[in-house]
């Protein structure tokens, strides 16, 4: 059997320790997230007419679909870039998965 997750992605400042990472994890899961996984990443972007390069903090998101806007809303309420990174799409899970995200 094959069930749906919306995986959301965004990145967090670098500079962030961990406990404020958590903290704005814990603040995407009482919004309606599943499971929120994070890891620090380097990014290499263009930004006002500057290529960049700045560690950041990858975070991802599993969601259940009826969740996916109220999440959406909190993160770009609480989000601390001007103009963040947030991408999401539906994926397959295995249906076990998608029965645990969608309980939540």
């Amino acid at each position: 059997m094959v069930g749906q997750v919306c995986i959301i992605q965004t990145t967090l400042p670098g500079s962030w320790i961990e406990a404020e990472v958590g903290a704005f994890s814990q603040q995407m899961v009482e919004s309606g997230a599943a499971c929120v996984q994070h890891s620090s990443i380097r990014s290499v972007y263009r930004w006002e007419g500057e290529t960049q390069s700045s560690p950041e903090w990858h975070l991802q998101l599993k969601v259940s679909p009826p969740n996916r806007e109220q999440v959406l809303t909190v993160l770009e309420q609480q989000h601390p870039y001007d103009t963040p990174q947030i991408i999401w799409y539906m994926t397959e899970s295995s249906d076990s998965y998608s029965t645990w995200v969608n309980s939540q």
